[in-house]
C-alpha cells in the first residue's frame, strides 16, 4: 500500500485520509491537533478548535500528514461544531472501518462559553 501524501510536498488541503496497515496487537490511536478551524455559519467568524480523535485500530491506522491536511479543509467551510464532529468521525470510520472512533471537539472560547462535542461509534474498550 503507497501513501498518497507522507515525503511528498501538499499546500492544499484535502477532503481524504490515507490509511497505512496496524499492526497486530495496537489497541488505541489518539491523534489530537489544535490546527482545526471551520467559519460559523451565523456569524461568519471563525470557530477555532483542538481536535481529538481516538480509534481501535481493525486493519487500518490513519496516517498523521494526511489528517493534517484533511483538518485543513474545513478552514472556509461554514459548520457547526455539532455537525462538524459527526463529519469527522464519519470520515475515519469510512476510511479505516475502526472497531471504535471517538472524535472530541473542543471549540476555543468564544462570549465566554467553551464547546465541546463529542461523536462515538462502536463498542468502546473497557479501559477507555
Amino acid at each position: 500500500m503507497e501513501l498518497k501524501y507522507l515525503g511528498k510536498s501538499f499546500s492544499h488541503a484535502i477532503d481524504e485520509l490515507d490509511p497505512f496497515p496496524a499492526r497486530p496487537g495496537l489497541s488505541l490511536v489518539t491523534m489530537t491537533s489544535d490546527e482545526l478551524t471551520s467559519v460559523c455559519p451565523m456569524t461568519e467568524v471563525p470557530d477555532y478548535y483542538k481536535a481529538s480523535i481516538q480509534f481501535v485500530p481493525d486493519q487500518f491506522c490513519i496516517e498523521s500528514k494526511s489528517l493534517k491536511l484533511y483538518l485543513q479543509h474545513f478552514r472556509d467551510m461554514q459548520i457547526f461544531a455539532e455537525d462538524l464532529v459527526v463529519v469527522i468521525r464519519d470520515k475515519v470510520i469510512e476510511t479505516i472501518k475502526p472497531k471504535y472512533c471517538k472524535v472530541t471537539l473542543v471549540q476555543k472560547s468564544r462570549g465566554g462559553i467553551v464547546i465541546e462535542t463529542v461523536s462515538a461509534w462502536g463498542q468502546a474498550p473497557v479501559n477507555l
